[in-house]
């Protein structure tokens, strides 16, 4: 199979899909490889690094979509790249289509089939391709929530976790699932009094048990979050429904009972954001101020840190990639669960239900 890997072009995202060790690994399979010129080096990898591992270069993106049958990206498509995307094709990326209806229009036009990183999902639910990601952006809600923090910054001017005689700073994670739970650890690290809260009483006991001391776990409802807002000087939006429109839970209201210069981080801005008052940002206009609450809504968290996201990422997809290169993209999806879930648009028709419903178009089972 031809195989392409195009440069990203989402605001100062330096990832690409595929390391060297990859393409190494799909060229030993006997499938080519065609890397956009330029798309490692910001993840630390030269063209001639991708040479050597059986690459071949090719100058435009324009040639990697016309030359490849199957793109494997990081982020999804922009508005740019929609007209390249045909029916030949299939793109495997992270979509989170229940955030754009522009977006998912679009591949439907396209009639390519669109596999989903964030909707594989494994027998016990979890999400292996999402999980990488989620480990980088849980850690970096806590280094980024501490950098707005500073008076440099509008923040409060507190330092995370505080000094001898002088309190740390409350940071309130909502949702115990891989994002919390790295924030959490992340936060405790650093001397924060940390609060984390899950709908879950199973995920709230195993919280418990294993994180450290200054972590206290609670149960999660409105009127909690309402209350732990009004003191909480960090505020991690971290839940996730696979697939779906993130739960708001955060209102705009909530804003006017918590202090000046608290900071909001909606790690869940990908699929639409947790915080009725998110709307994305960027690494390069990354917060926003309302209420005198700041907003930070970075749409591709894990982009500030791709020599670590880059390696992170491709652990985890190319053992599915060799999948729908080896064997097609309909005996893999046939033949692994997972990677069927991960489906998401086929020939112009949705085949997953979160997604149709998401916009109420008609949904077509597959």
């Amino acid at each position: 199979m031809r195989i392409g890997v195009p440069k990203e072009i989402k605001t100062l995202e330096s990832r690409i899909a595929m390391t060297p060790a990859g393409v190494h690994e799909l060229v030993s399979n006997g499938h080519e490889v065609y890397i956009q010129t330029g798309a490692g080096v910001g993840s630390g990898f030269s063209d001639e690094a991708y040479v050597a591992t059986g690459a071949k270069i090719l100058p435009t993106i324009e040639d990697v979509y016309n030359t490849a049958e199957m793109i494997v990206k990081v982020k999804e498509p922009l508005k740019e790249e929609y007209k390249l995307i045909k029916d030949h094709h299939v793109v495997f990326t992270y979509f989170h289509f229940a955030s754009s209806r522009e977006l998912t229009e679009a591949m439907i036009e396209s009639k390519a089939v669109c596999l989903a990183y964030e909707t594989v999902e494994l027998p016990d639910r979890s999400l292996p391709l999402l999980i990488p990601m989620s480990e980088v952006a849980g850690r970096m809600s806590i280094q980024e929530g501490a950098r707005f923090l500073e008076k440099p910054q509008q923040g409060k001017g507190l330092l995370l976790g505080g000094v001898p005689g002088v309190r740390p700073a409350n940071v309130v994670i909502i949702g115990g699932g891989v994002v919390g739970m790295n924030a959490a650890r992340m936060a405790a690290g650093l001397g924060a009094n940390v609060t984390i809260l899950d709908k879950s009483l199973p995920r709230l006991r195993y919280l418990s048990e294993t994180m450290p001391a200054n972590v206290t776990t609670q149960y999660s409802n409105s009127h909690v979050i309402a209350q732990l807002s009004k003191t909480a000087d960090l505020i991690v939006g971290a839940v996730l429904n696979a697939g779906e429109k993130a739960p708001v839970i955060l209102s705009r209201e909530m804003l006017k009972d918590m202090q000046p210069g608290t900071v909001l981080v909606d790690v869940a801005i990908d699929q639409g954001g947790c915080f009725e008052t998110s709307k994305p940002t960027t690494h390069k206009d990354p917060v926003y101020e309302i209420e005198g609450v700041i907003h930070y809504c970075v749409a591709n968290i894990p982009g500030a840190v791709p020599m670590t996201s880059t390696r992170a990422l491709t652990n985890a997809t190319l053992p599915y990639v060799l999948l729908l290169a080896n064997l097609g993209w309909k005996r893999a999806c046939e033949k692994y669960a997972d990677l069927r879930k991960g489906l998401n648009i086929i020939g112009g028709n949705i085949v997953y239900r979160a997604v149709a419903d998401a916009w109420g178009l008609p949904y077509r089972e597959y």
